[in-house]
């Protein structure tokens, strides 16, 4: 899921409360007078340790079966938006019976509804489908399963209208400065070439990149601000004459040969688990998680959005509460370390191309991935203006919306387009 943290809170392309979709159109509920900030409690409320319990209970198995009530361990792991995700455990006293988890994680849906997962539909499909939002949660259930069956993603021990039961796994995000070191971005190639090569049942259609970018265009193009520091940052932004920057970009992207395979969408280091236990174990050390934006899209979007994520820390304590460093783009070195590591885990025939076919396609790959990572930089942009209007999380979204428009004019700079 893409998500700015910050305090451990999360807000997702559109999964957001104030964003709500009818149709073709995002509708944006105004803001409230006062400024919020998300405060988690301590500890989860009497009703979902409750709820928790009987989830466990009647899902898991073993031990799971006869833990008391009074002995349920809960704790919070984070909450937000679109997500709370809690820690559940067996009381240390109590025994394993079989080889049931002694932890799981709970994930609960947020009071949101999703865009349909299938985005771009004509109005009337949207208006044959009222219930997208319940379709968008079902089929990102049913991709969870599958990726947890292929050993791509977390356990899936128990699905419920609420959310579901994960497995527990004892790990960390990657930093930004990560993603840059060599062994860990070729494993990131070669896991993001094998989720690329899965066959999902899915729509196949790349209706996800462009058609959410046109809904997103259409609700900026409505909206409008009050406090005068957004005032003038939005109308700086306005004045990049949005409407035929985008146009031009799809013109470039439509005369850009990029496979369409099943994409992650959001590889960003917050998605990228390193296992604990596993530091020093080659090519076996991480995980990508967060699949809700996983869809059918073009390979060059998937691989530039990453390259892209380089370039922005999260962790800044401070106001905005992110860092843009444009230097940390990759440079071609490590682009080409990476797509090496990309071909060679999805083409079983590329290492025994000769040198020449292998530099020709790399350079190929190099043209489409940075000319894809526009549509990165137009995409989030885009998102983050919408974001700055309708979210109560404490992030600079109109700095980060310029932080992107300035990333994607530096790119257009780069590549001389």
């Amino acid at each position: 899921m893409k998500t700015k943290f910050h305090n451990g809170v999360s807000s997702s392309p559109s999964m957001s409360l104030g964003l709500l979709v009818n149709a073709n159109e995002i509708h944006v509920q105004p803001d409230s007078q006062a400024q919020h900030k998300d405060i988690r409690p301590e500890e989860p409320d009497l009703q979902t340790k409750r709820e928790a319990y009987h989830w466990c209970r009647e899902f898991l198995h073993g031990a799971w079966r006869i833990v008391n009530e009074e002995a349920f361990q809960i704790s919070i792991i984070r909450g937000g938006l679109s997500n709370k995700l809690f820690l559940c455990s067996l009381p240390d006293t109590l025994q394993s019976v079989e080889d049931e988890p002694r932890n799981v994680l709970l994930r609960l849906y947020g009071a949101i509804l999703q865009m349909s997962c299938n985005k771009g539909e004509s109005k009337q499909a949207n208006k044959e489908n009222p219930f997208q939002g319940a379709e968008a949660m079902v089929l990102e259930s049913v991709m969870f399963a599958i990726l947890a069956e292929r050993a791509l993603g977390p356990k899936l021990y128990g699905i419920f209208p609420q959310g579901r039961l994960e497995q527990f796994i004892p790990s960390r995000r990657l930093v930004t400065d990560e993603l840059g070191l060599p062994e860990l971005s070729a494993e990131i190639a070669e896991k993001m070439a094998r989720f690329h090569g899965m066959r999902m049942p899915f729509n196949k259609e790349p209706k996800w990149l462009f058609g959410t970018m046109e809904k997103y265009l259409n609700e900026v193009r409505r909206i409008s601000f009050t406090r005068e520091s957004d005032v003038r940052k939005f109308a700086r932004l306005i004045n990049y004459n949005l409407p035929l920057e985008m146009e031009n970009l799809m013109t470039l992207l439509e005369s850009t040969p990029s496979p369409v395979v099943f994409c992650h969408n959001d590889c960003q280091e917050g998605n990228v688990l390193l296992l604990q236990g596993r530091e020093n174990v080659d090519k076996q050390k991480l995980m990508f998680i967060d699949f809700e934006y996983s869809s059918y899209n073009y390979r060059g979007f998937d691989i530039g959005n990453h390259f892209c994520e380089w370039m922005y820390d999260y962790t800044y304590d401070k106001f905005p509460f992110f860092k843009a460093s444009f230097n940390n783009y990759p440079t071609k070195t490590q682009q080409l370390h990476f797509i090496a590591s990309y071909l060679a885990e999805s083409d079983s025939g590329f290492e025994n191309l000769s040198n020449e076919d292998q530099t020709k396609l790399q350079e190929e790959m190099l043209v489409e991935v940075n000319r894809f990572a526009l549509a990165s930089h137009f995409f989030w942009g885009l998102w983050s203006i919408i974001q700055a209007r309708i979210s109560s999380i404490e992030f600079g979204y109109m700095e980060y919306a310029l932080a992107r428009f300035d990333g994607y004019f530096e790119q257009k700079r780069r590549l001389g387009v």
